[in-house]
Parts: C-alpha cells; sequence; structure tokens
C-alpha cells in the first residue's frame, strides 16, 4: 500500500516519481483510487489543458513538442499526456512519444506521461480524466494532452480540454473531407502542419470555407483561427500559443472556461456512476432476480424495457438499504492491470 499523502506532498514539491506512482495508481484502478482522487480535488483546477488531435501522420507528436518548447520559452511548466494505441492482440503498445520529445527529458519543468489506450475508443485511455487532475495538482501551468491518430468520429478529446487543437497536413484528403461531420467540427484552433509542402494554402483555403459554412457567430462569439506551421522546424508554434492563449482570455471574459470545466466534472461524476453499476449489474449473473426476468421476457409476460425497470428498480432499492457501493473503479473500461510506478513518465513540472 501505497503512503498517499506522502505522495500528493512529494509530487507537489515537483518529485517525478511520486507524481509517476500516483498516475500508476489510476491506471491500475487501484483501491486507494478514492483516497488519491479525495487527495488531489482541492489542490487542481489551475492548469490550462490544450487537447491536441488529429489524423495518423500529421504530425502530433511532433508539434506537441514543439508546443513544450515555446511554453518553456514563456516560463510554463508544462506536462504532456500522450496517448498511444494498444495492440488489440497482445495489449502492448509502442509509447514513441517519448522517443520524439528526447529533447524535453532533462528538463526539470516538463513532465512526459505516456499511456496505452489499453481498447478504449474515443482517441484517449479511459483513465487520462484522473491522470490529468493528478498534474494539474502537481502544480504544472499547462497540460497538453495529446491523443493517438484519430478518425472522423472519435471527439473525445473535445469532453476533456479547456482548447481543441486539430492538427491537419497537405495531402491528407480533399474539400469533401473537410465539409464532414466529426473532428474537423471540435476545434477551438486548427493548425495546418508541414506547410512547407505543396497545398498547404489550399488546405488552409478548404478549411476556412468549412468554419464559413459552419454555425452562423455573432458579434464577439469566438471563430477558430487557422494557424500553419512546421513543427520539425519550430515555424509558427509561437503563433500557436498566441491563438491559444486568445482563446483562453475569451473564454474566461465570457465564462465559457468555467462552463465547460463543469461539464467536465458531470460527465466524470456520470461514467463513474454508470462504472459502479454496471459492477452491480455485473453481479447479477446468475442471480434468480435477472434468471427470473429473462424467463418472464422469453414468455411474453414482459417486454424487456418493464424488465429491465424492474431491475433497475431492484439494484436502487438494494443501493439505498446497503448505502453507496464502494468501487475504486473511475473510469469507462477495464485498465488491464496496473502499470509499474515511473515506467513511462520523464521529468516533472
Amino acid at each position: 500500500m501505497q503512503d498517499v499523502p506522502e505522495l500528493v506532498a512529494q509530487a507537489r514539491e515537483g518529485r517525478p516519481r511520486a507524481v509517476a506512482r500516483l498516475i500508476s495508481l489510476v491506471e491500475g484502478a487501484s483501491p486507494q483510487l478514492r483516497e488519491v482522487m479525495a487527495a488531489m480535488a482541492p489542490l487542481a483546477g489551475h492548469a490550462y489543458v490544450v487537447g491536441l488531435t488529429g489524423s495518423p501522420g500529421v504530425g502530433k507528436s511532433t508539434s506537441t513538442s514543439a508546443l513544450v518548447s515555446a511554453y518553456r520559452r514563456a516560463g510554463k511548466r508544462v506536462a504532456v499526456l500522450a496517448v498511444d494505441p494498444s495492440s488489440p492482440f497482445s495489449g502492448g503498445a509502442l509509447l514513441g512519444d517519448r522517443v520524439r520529445m528526447s529533447e524535453h527529458t532533462s528538463d526539470p519543468g516538463v513532465y512526459i506521461r505516456s499511456m496505452a489506450t489499453r481498447g478504449h475508443l474515443g482517441g484517449l485511455a479511459w483513465a487520462a480524466p484522473q491522470a490529468i487532475r493528478v498534474l494539474d495538482a502537481a502544480g504544472c501551468d499547462v497540460i497538453i494532452v495529446e491523443t493517438v491518430g484519430v478518425g472522423q468520429s472519435e471527439v473525445e478529446i473535445a469532453s476533456q480540454a479547456d482548447t481543441c487543437v486539430v492538427l491537419l497536413a497537405p495531402g491528407m484528403g480533399d474539400g469533401i473531407q473537410a465539409a464532414k461531420a466529426g473532428i474537423l467540427e471540435i476545434g477551438d484552433v486548427y493548425v495546418v502542419n508541414k506547410a512547407d509542402r505543396d497545398g498547404a494554402d489550399a488546405t488552409a483555403r478548404e478549411l476556412n470555407h468549412m468554419l464559413g459554412l459552419g454555425e452562423a457567430r455573432g458579434p464577439g462569439d469566438w471563430r477558430p483561427p487557422i494557424v500553419k506551421t512546421v513543427a520539425a522546424r519550430g515555424e509558427g508554434m509561437d503563433e500557436v500559443v498566441e491563438a491559444l492563449e486568445k482563446h483562453r482570455a475569451w473564454m474566461n471574459e465570457h465564462n465559457i472556461l468555467t462552463e465547460r470545466r463543469a461539464g467536465r466534472a458531470a460527465r466524470e461524476v456520470e461514467t463513474i456512476a454508470v462504472t459502479a453499476l454496471r459492477e452491480r449489474i455485473g453481479d447479477l449473473h446468475g442471480d434468480h432476480r435477472l434468471g427470473a426476468l429473462a424467463a418472464r421476457v422469453v414468455a411474453g409476460e414482459l417486454d424487456p424495457y418493464a424488465a429491465a425497470d424492474e431491475l433497475i428498480a431492484a439494484l436502487t432499492a438494494a443501493g439505498s438499504s446497503a448505502g453507496p457501493a464502494a468501487t475504486g473503479s473511475s473510469g469507462a473500461g477495464d485498465s488491464g492491470g496496473p502499470s509499474r510506478p515511473g515506467d513511462n513518465s520523464v521529468a516533472v513540472c
């Protein structure tokens, strides 16, 4: 068992091993997870969370590294939560972000944590919300969450970040792709990376046209800017930081940042509650109540919805008489087993 208060104190002092162990408790759905989150709650809420997403090959990891450098020049302490896909066969993952961000490994003002999706869909790992809270409580000014290479409908990052950056690159599709619903509708800032390639100007024009066809915006509404970069050379990254800070200021001015964070907390609470209910229902397999209801559905005495209502009523009655269910899980899926402390971590802010 870990000494959670001591780990929290060390994390606040900027010790990377303590932060790594706390995130490992989150990833492993440790029985101490509730204690960790209770300790983190009053310390979090100060970091600016930037989500960075895009299709495979647009340069997300390179852009993340360049963005870290730009924020470090501004004197910010930065954390990176980089999500990589897991193999559906072995469960393993190549955590390649640490290779591309090796220039920051010796910087005490940067913390990099790689996380595998472990089968969770949507572009993020299921433990990402709690990991963000740990990094926030550790005193980081900016947390960059880099998703896996996503498709058109994997937009979970929009519900986890204060500002969402969508990366594109020339040659990734035509104007029809730019008009499709999904990932291209979630951006607060759009970045056309690899702008030294042919077609970068056309990609920016198509994006601008797509934004013009979107929902009507009134005076004072935010219109997502389009920034062209060459992340491999660090070109344009200061302009990206400027766009992010303008969006942050606009959100603060219109009270939207508070609303987004409240919505994020609501979804997190809902996920934890649904997971707890799912665990209770899972315990019913073989239970006589579920079997009896199933038999009545087969006999035509009940429809499935009425049977589900009876089951929920029974679960609610049992929960109110027994008190809140104790569960160590706080995510939407199976963690796949605990991580070893420090395995996927670099320095700490």
